[in-house]
């Protein structure tokens, strides 16, 4: 008996031991062997859980959207305010408004002509193959006047704006908001918006009719040289039937969207900047959320101003 024991001992100590390598071995399997993880098991286990935060996020977005929409109008009346009163006692920093301006022309204006010139040259080729069907191929100049000058320039100007000069802003201002300069400007009394905001936002809104102005430019001679070259139409046609439907409410137009696009980019731009936070991953959500909005923006104001000009300013032959 003496001897037995141990025996007994040590096989009960082995078959426990065994157990718990067995069980520890089944704890540790992998997903597809049939034991969920801690995470999943809490995923499946708590599905009311994982749908309530999905509900929580998602009825978030509208209060997220409407504090965002009010920090846009409290900065452009900030910025505004600024504008004009720092015209007036001569204090706006001119220089830093000529640079910006600059700037910003440079991005965006070999980028205007690059999309001007395809844009006018696609809507002749496209309106070509249905005129030449009645055999009215002299109204090319109208539909060139009304898509260029009414649609594609203020639309191909304000999507620039919104996408080459905006990722400018927003990352200059992102870079400057995590190396704590915007912080370092309040601590020593100067509002950045009245410093850094006000004219890039003056820059943008002068630059906005030289793009608009650049793309009706590069638009209407692309189409008329694929006109007069490849359609076989005379040049006196073209320019008259242009002139009979684009007007020169269709080019004032074009100008205060294009304007209206320019501020909307400077304002969207510059507090998506300075709100951004996290390094240079923060800088990139910044630019990648200003870039987005502008466009959302550009694209429900241009409806808008066109409703109303089309209430107000009917098409018409000259």
């Amino acid at each position: 008996m003496a001897t037995e024991t141990p025996t007994v001992a040590t096989t009960r100590a082995g078959s426990v031991n065994g157990d718990s390598g067995h069980r520890g071995a089944l704890h540790r399997a992998p997903f597809g062997n049939g034991a969920a993880p801690d995470g999943w098991r809490a995923v499946l286990t708590q599905p009311g859980a994982s749908v309530a935060k999905a509900a929580s996020r998602v009825g978030a977005i509208p209060a997220r959207s409407t504090a965002t929409t009010g920090r846009a109008v409290l900065m452009a009346a900030a910025v505004l305010r600024y504008a004009v009163l720092d015209t007036i006692s001569m204090r706006l920093p001119v220089g830093e408004l000529i640079v910006q301006a600059w700037t910003l022309l440079k991005v965006t204006a070999v980028p205007a002509v690059l999309m001007a010139v395809p844009f006018g040259a696609m809507i002749a080729v496209q309106v070509s193959g249905l005129v030449n069907e009645v055999g009215a191929n002299s109204l090319i100049g109208s539909a060139i006047g009304v898509g260029v000058v009414r649609q594609g320039a203020p639309m191909t100007a304000g999507l620039l704006m919104g996408g080459a000069a905006a990722s400018a802003i927003a990352a200059d201002f992102g870079a400057r908001a995590i190396r704590e300069e915007l912080d370092a400007l309040r601590t020593l009394g100067i509002d950045p918006v009245q410093r850094l905001v006000v004219p890039r936002f003056l820059a943008l809104v002068l630059i906005a009719p030289i793009l608009c102005t650049i793309v009706i430019a590069s638009g209407v001679a692309a189409a008329f040289t694929i006109s007069v070259t490849v359609n076989d139409v005379t040049p006196g046609s073209f320019w008259l039937s242009f002139g009979s439907f684009a007007k020169m409410v269709d080019v004032w137009f074009a100008m205060g969207k294009t304007v209206t696009f320019a501020a909307f980019v400077a304002i969207i731009s510059s507090m998506r900047g300075m709100e951004a936070k996290g390094g240079p991953r923060g800088v990139a959500d910044a630019v990648n959320a200003a870039v987005v909005l502008n466009v959302v923006c550009i694209v429900t104001a241009n409806l808008a101003i066109t409703q109303l000009e089309t209430m107000f300013f009917p098409m018409a032959v000259a």
